[in-house]
């Protein structure tokens, strides 16, 4: 399955604070399927949040001002858990 591909480094640069779209993606994943985040950045407190819902991460430095990360989840989501 491919994974689904967000890129927020426009939206830093305008000043848009990403995290509401990145979690709206995370929502939207299929079972199963990764997310790939593009940023200016490493994004280090994304990787507590989103490894509380079960998700490990794979970080990359393509260049300068250029961060890949592969989110991918590790156990099954509970939807008795899941926060509304």
């Amino acid at each position: 399955m491919e994974p689904l591909v967000l890129d927020v480094r426009d939206d830093l640069r305008r000043g848009v604070e990403p995290f509401p779209k990145i979690m709206a993606a995370v929502g939207r994943l299929a079972p199963g399927q990764a997310l790939v985040l593009i940023a200016p950045f490493e994004p280090r407190p994304l990787y507590h949040v989103l490894a509380a819902q079960g998700f490990r991460h794979e970080a990359e430095e393509i260049e300068e001002r250029h961060w890949r990360v592969k989110f991918f989840r590790i156990q099954a989501k509970d939807p008795s858990t899941a926060r509304p």
